[in-house]
């Protein structure tokens, strides 16, 4: 591996991103350039502690790669920034940020054979019936729900239909949660956000279900511990058997666990009895809403990826009491 060119990670202040940053420094890496927009909010925090060579706003950024290309200077770009509200409405925003953006980068590493890695993301499956598999053949019939699955999707199918998953890694994250995510505000995971109310209130508030098929609390989601999910991004660049391959894959556990489950597990990491209340679906959510997500994990495990992923209830206790609780 040539160390003497950086790591550009984009979304680096974001959730995944830091995590990202931070497990690279853990391997001894801080040949990092750091890409986000921090605004007025508390992200910043995120890079408090990490060692990064720089740090440069997603806009001034791209103006520097537009005008002058990355010139061979990185090693790869782990694309990760991304407005992933799954309530925004403005169109026009999304396809700029999400699609756009990727567009124009994706464009500037691929001369280099600079290794390009993305997130897509689990919202692109929609309702789920059109299923969970990764295999690029699939991307055609997928219909996401919301306009953050749709702009995620248009790049997917961009890469696809202009043959460049041959040499790009798209990874469809499905429901990440763990520390650092407390800047995403009401796109928080339920962990981040159960464990403020139980703190609060002494109970959790639930989706109750509007689908006869599923009980209220019983809609199920593919839980993916943040630290499983950044070990998955980094094996297709620094393993020797996923630098060598490329593709869309998902990042998953292949399980779907259900929101009681999850609530429960959150109860028995701070020690508190259960106490579950269930509420109406919002009208925003309507018919947007996915009742069950489940990763098909084959292929990322064909490609040679082999950890063990952390159970859920160990990873909520981990993240309640390494984390929220201190």
């Amino acid at each position: 591996m040539n160390t003497s060119k950086k790591i550009i990670v984009t979304g680096g202040a974001g959730f995944i991103g830091c995590n990202l940053v931070r497990r690279l420094n853990e391997l001894g890496r801080d040949d990092i350039l750091v890409v986000d927009e921090l605004g007025e909010g508390e992200k910043w925090k995120n890079l408090s502690g990490l060692k990064f060579r720089d740090y440069r706003e997603k806009d001034d950024f791209l103006r520097d790669v537009v005008e002058y290309g990355l010139r061979g200077e990185a090693e790869a770009v782990f694309h990760l920034g991304a407005c992933s509200s799954t309530t925004e409405k403005d169109l026009s925003y999304l396809i700029g940020n999400n699609y756009e953006y990727s567009k124009i980068l994706a464009r500037a590493c691929l001369p280099g054979r600079i290794r390009f890695i993305y997130a897509s993301s689990a919202a692109t499956y929609g309702d789920g019936s059109r299923g969970y598999t990764d295999a690029e053949e699939n991307l055609d019939r997928l219909r996401p729900l919301n306009g953050y699955g749709f702009s995620k999707h248009l790049f997917d199918l961009w890469a696809w239909r202009e043959g460049l998953l041959d040499r790009l890694v798209g990874l469809k994250y499905f429901n990440v949660y763990g520390p650092r995510e407390e800047h995403k505000g009401p796109m928080r995971s339920m962990v981040c956000k159960g464990f403020e109310q139980i703190r609060q209130t002494g109970k959790i508030r639930l989706f109750a279900s509007d689908c006869p098929e599923y009980g209220d609390g019983e809609q199920e989601r593919d839980f993916v511990f943040v630290g499983d999910a950044v070990d998955m991004t980094l094996f297709f660049l620094l393993d020797p058997a996923g630098a060598g391959v490329s593709g869309i894959f998902n990042v998953g556990t292949g399980e779907a666990a259900t929101w009681n489950r999850l609530a429960r597990a959150l109860f028995a990491a701070m020690k508190l009895p259960e106490k579950i209340e269930y509420f109406p679906m919002p009208p925003l959510l309507a018919g947007k809403y996915q009742y069950h997500t489940r990763a098909e994990t084959g292929k990322i495990r064909r490609a040679g990826y082999q950890k063990p992923l952390t159970p859920l209830e160990a990873a909520v206790a981990e993240s309640v009491r390494g984390y929220l609780e201190p």
